[in-house]
Order: C-alpha cells, then sequence, then structure tokens
C-alpha cells in the first residue's frame, strides 16, 4: 500500500525524534493524532508533560501521534526493533482494541508500559497502570445532578448516547446505578425516598443509540426528536460527552424545531448534563456565550472527563521508574462542573 505523505512525514518525524532522545533512559508516548476534539487534545497535554519530564533531565520522552491503528501497531513494531537499550517505558493511548497485538508484542519485550483511556482487557494485568477516567461515576454524577434539580422516580430521561463500546455501557450503568441507591456520587448516595425501582428505570429511560460522539448526529436526533409534540415533555436529558451537549444546544437554536414545540420544550426549564471539559460548554458555563438560551434552562453541566489525564499516565511510568509504588488501576476521580466551579476546572478545544 503506498503511504500518503502525511504518513511518510510522520513516520520519519517519529524516527528522527526517536532518536533524537539523548537521556539514557527514554519514555516513549504514544498517541491519537493531535487534531481536534477530546482524542486530538491528549495528544497536546502529553506533548507538554514530556517536555516537562525533559526539562527535569532524567529521563527523555517524546510523543508519536498516530492517525490509525495499524500505524499505531507498526510504530510499536520499529521501537521494538531498534532494540535500544535507553527505552525505558511505553505510554500508550490505543486507537482501538485491535491494538492489542502491538501491547502483546510490548509486553513479550519486557519493556513496562503505562495503558490510557482504552484500557486492553487481555493484557491490562500487565501494564504498569491502566490510567482511565471513571466513566461509572460519569453516570453517577450526570443522575446525582439530576436528583439535586428536582429528578423523581419515573421521570421521562432521555439519554444521548456516544458509542457501542465498554465506555457507553459504563456512563450508562452508572447512571441507573446511582438511581437505584447502587453507587454512590462524592461519597452520597441517593436519598432513600427518591430511590428508582428496577421497573422505573426499564419504562422511563429512553436512550439514542449510538451518536459516534458526533455534534452533527446529535443535532439531527434532537430535531427529530422534537419532531414529535409528545417529547417537549421530556426535562431530563442525559448526553454523554459535551460535543453531544452542544449538539443539543445548536438545535435549540436553529431553526430546524417548530417554534411551538421548542417553546413548550423551554417552558419545562429542561436540564442537560455532558461530560468531558469542552472549552465551548464551559464558556457557556461563564455566562460568555448562548445566554439567551441557558437562561431558560433548568440547568446545565458537564462531569470531567478532560484529556489531560494523559499526562497522569506519564507521571505513572516516571514514577515507576523512580522505584515508586503505582497503582495499577488508576481510575481517576470525576466532578460535576457548572456555572459555580467551572473556573476551577481546565477545558479543552
Amino acid at each position: 500500500m503506498k503511504l500518503t505523505r502525511t504518513l511518510i512525514a510522520a513516520a520519519v518525524g517519529a524516527a528522527l525524534s526517536f532518536n533524537a532522545l539523548a537521556a539514557e533512559r527514554n519514555i516513549i508516548v504514544l498517541t491519537a493524532a493531535e487534531d481536534h476534539g477530546w482524542t486530538g487534545s491528549v495528544a497536546t497535554f502529553a506533548k507538554q508533560k514530556a517536555a516537562e519530564i525533559n526539562q527535569e533531565g532524567r529521563y527523555g520522552a517524546e510523543v508519536i501521534t498516530c492517525d490509525s491503528a495499524g500505524y499505531q501497531i507498526n510504530q510499536i513494531e520499529d521501537i521494538l526493533a531498534r532494540g535500544d537499550k535507553s527505552l525505558a517505558g511505553i505510554v500508550i493511548q490505543p486507537i482501538d482494541d485491535t491494538v492489542m497485538s502491538g501491547l502483546q508484542q510490548i509486553v513479550n519485550a519486557e519493556i513496562p508500559y503505562v495503558d490510557f483511556d482504552r484500557i486492553i482487557d487481555g493484557v491490562s494485568d500487565k501494564a504498569v497502570s491502566n490510567v482511565k477516567g471513571d466513566n461509572e461515576g460519569i453516570g453517577a454524577g450526570a443522575a446525582a445532578y439530576f436528583v439535586s434539580k428536582g429528578l423523581k422516580p419515573g421521570d421521562k430521561v432521555y439519554v444521548y448516547e456516544g458509542d457501542t463500546s465498554s465506555v457507553t455501557t459504563l456512563r450508562n450503568l452508572g447512571f441507573t446505578k446511582y438511581l437505584t441507591g447502587q453507587l454512590a456520587f462524592n461519597g452520597e448516595k441517593i436519598p432513600d425516598n427518591l430511590k428508582w425501582t428496577e421497573d422505573q428505570v426499564k419504562k422511563s429511560l429512553t436512550y439514542s443509540g449510538a451518536t459516534n460522539w458526533s455534534r452533527s448526529n446529535t443535532k439531527t436526533s434532537f430535531e427529530s426528536l422534537l419532531g414529535e409534540a409528545s417529547n417537549a415533555d421530556i426535562r431530563w436529558i442525559y448526553a454523554e460527552d459535551d460535543e453531544l451537549a452542544m449538539g443539543i444546544l445548536e438545535a435549540l437554536r436553529g431553526g430546524g424545531i417548530d417554534d411551538d414545540i421548542k417553546e413548550r420544550f423551554l417552558s419545562h426549564q429542561p436540564v442537560i448534563t455532558g461530560c468531558g471539559g469542552l472549552e465551548e460548554l464551559y464558556s457557556v458555563l461563564r455566562g460568555e456565550e448562548y445566554q439567551d438560551l441557558y437562561k431558560k434552562l433548568g440547568g446545565l453541566m458537564s462531569v470531567t472527563y478532560s484529556p489531560s489525564m494523559i499526562q497522569t499516565a506519564e507521571q505513572d511510568m516516571v514514577d515507576f521508574l523512580d522505584g515508586k509504588a503505582v497503582t495499577q488501576d488508576h481510575v481517576i476521580e470525576c466532578h460535576n462542573v457548572t456555572a459555580d466551579n467551572v473556573g476551577s476546572f481546565k477545558s479543552f478545544n
């Protein structure tokens, strides 16, 4: 297969970057391509941390970005084939589950590695640490916020799902486990008088199906949802990502929904939750954008799931190489971000 000019440049750049590492013990960080959105921002934060590691001088650190699983696997194979004795460890954000073959090669070569975000179960027990956000906690955080805003057992809730992966499954599960009293958020469970039964969960929650984390798909889906007047009574909307929440806001601002139905929907003061830390949504919470619409909502919130968590993965590798204890199942606590505390949290573009 003929490589594109972009892939050729990336391959040459990766090789030069690796060879340029001057420290006696070096860390390679493999991430998705640095383009846009959550995954693109991972690489940006990874490079910031790598620069800090290099400046400290004990280790060298270099980030290699990959725009496909196949390319990422090839990079792993190339790195291992060099047999460079200075390679101390690898931090990786697997593009998808097929990268397990590359991780197995890292394990076979007895190179320490840290897995970030997409945890590959088949080899996870061999990792120095598996760093991930608390996906169940994200669901619980959204449910807890709804309850704080007046959600009652049996109220209609519409869930905008991300995809068909374990991430969506866990975010769904955390939401329902909080409502039924099985899971706490920030150390507190739902009050007994507000607990849901399993039957209420089954009857009152409606799921969108996979949006593929797409703002435009969610916008179109929400316009279709409010194409039926009866759905204007839905007050509680759990969007599993900030991009999806922004798709809903764009639909409400746009002209794809009948004005009378839109007015009826907004008259119920709907409550919308997202997740991630997208700058556009944080700008709404800061009072900078969408204020005409925001003032008509009963609430808007985003649960943290920052791409800056990659820096924790890099630090885990540094700590391991320093001989410090590292938690293998490293789940990063999430927080609910509202207009009241948005200034305390870092966003991404």
